[in-house]
């Protein structure tokens, strides 16, 4: 009989359902083949135009019907289909879900066709009186619910049946993996014996893209996309844009296996610090970075020499990726020349809000699968940061625990710890 309580006497979190939608795909299946042969989704942009732009290169998902309707309404469907996903693996109804929902999603903001929905071409109206006017017209609240931040948590709470009020966050590039570690922390405490933790992001949009270009973010390789996103080499010259979904199905333990569920995976431990070194750089000594790593090996009650793999942020910044290096030299030491250490985000760009969680399910997947995806684009290595990134093609290897880090603009840092089985 399995423990059924950590170290620290609380309850075991488990993962017994998964789901994934990335620009390589819908679903586990398509997006692990993907994944392992070391396959891009990186494309040219296609839904806007790009003309004088610097950056015309993206990790869209452009093959959904909402696809083209939106940021809101697409966030909405990738979300609902990797929790559909998640929640049928599990063994559970869609609709009586039974547990809260913890959902990461990016911040609201107006979709241009509904801001023309507000547009009136009287040139006489003043622009206040015009808005005000032309809303108070409207007989609908499809305009009015997307500019709310938790419409799309509430409609998925309804189409799941989750429990309680349902949580949207928004802590930039560590959403995905918060919104894990909210579920973990509710379960441990007693709350609930299970939660729908997702990560969802549909808001590659044309602001979007001008706003990170113009902080010098983004590649400019525009030439050969799938080529553009380059984590660890030191021709990498930004991250690329791109929208995914990633959902967890976390139980008690105990819960999970009083049902009988498939146990797919431990949730092991979290760690989480803040930087306010600057609104989107890192700490230039990486000292948040290095803390929230340690403190989740500390939750999960791991040492430095127990950890397998590690699922790195990876943006292909070149600060990020540097900083990177340096917080995981300083807490793994000289292990780090041959632990090793990949980027999903070469394959698929960033995600954003849904990249922690994303990488927690390839986290997952590559512990019951055996098989570590590569860093692809790995041609130019950086010699100031010697790393086994994997490079280029997957590799065959028994993983027991992974860590996954998630560095995120503004200051928040995520990592968690998984394992392959209980203790």
């Amino acid at each position: 009989m399995a423990n059924l309580n950590d170290h620290m006497g609380k309850p075991i979190v488990a993962v017994t359902g998964i789901g994934v939608v990335t620009s390589l795909g819908v679903g586990k299946a398509d997006n692990w083949a993907a994944l392992t042969a070391g396959k891009s989704g990186i494309h040219p942009i296609t839904r806007f135009p790009v003309d004088h732009l610097n950056t015309r290169i993206s990790g869209m998902v452009d093959f959904l019907p909402s696809s083209s309707k939106g940021a809101s309404l697409l966030t909405y469907d990738l979300a609902e289909i990797a929790a559909q996903e998640a929640v049928a693996e599990a063994g559970l109804k869609s609709g009586d879900f039974g547990g809260p929902l913890f959902l990461a999603s990016p911040p609201v903001e107006l979709d241009w066709s509904e801001r023309f929905s507000l547009y009136n071409s009287d040139k006489h109206d003043i622009g206040a009186e015009r808005l005000l006017r032309v809303a108070r017209g409207l007989k609908e609240l499809d305009v009015f619910e997307t500019t709310q931040f938790g419409s799309i948590a509430d409609r998925l709470a309804d189409r799941f049946g989750t429990r309680g009020l349902p949580i949207t966050l928004s802590t930039a590039c560590a959403s995905g993996a918060t919104s894990i570690q909210l579920g973990v922390e509710a379960i441990r405490r007693g709350e609930c014996d299970r939660a729908l933790s997702i990560g969802a992001d549909g808001s590659a949009t044309a602001e979007a893209l001008i706003r990170f270009s113009l902080l010098s973010a983004l590649s400019t390789h525009n030439d050969i996309p799938e080529k553009a996103s380059k984590p660890f080499s030191k021709d990498r010259d930004g991250f690329v844009l791109a929208e995914g979904s990633g959902a967890l199905v976390l139980e008690s333990l105990e819960a999970a296996l009083t049902r009988g569920a498939t146990i797919l995976g431990i949730l092991r431990g979290c760690g989480e610090k803040a930087d306010d070194f600057h609104r989107t750089r890192s700490k230039p000594d990486g000292s948040p970075a290095i803390a929230a790593v340690r403190a989740a090996l500390a939750d999960a009650g791991l040492g430095e020499d127990e950890i397998d793999y590690v699922n790195a942020h990876g943006t292909s910044t070149p600060e990020n990726d540097k900083m990177e290096h340096l917080s995981l030299s300083t807490v793994f030491g000289e292990r780090i020349g041959s632990m090793p250490i990949s980027s999903n985000k070469s394959m698929i760009g960033h995600t954003l809000s849904a990249a922690g969680a994303v990488e927690a399910a390839f986290s997952l997947m590559t512990m019951r699968e055996s098989v570590i995806p590569p860093t692809i684009n790995y041609d130019n290595p950086d010699p100031a940061i010697v790393l086994d990134v994997v490079p280029n093609q997957k590799r065959n290897a028994e993983v027991g625990t992974v860590l996954s880090n998630s560095f995120g603009f503004g200051g928040q840092n995520t990592c968690l710890v998984m394992a392959r089985e209980p203790v």
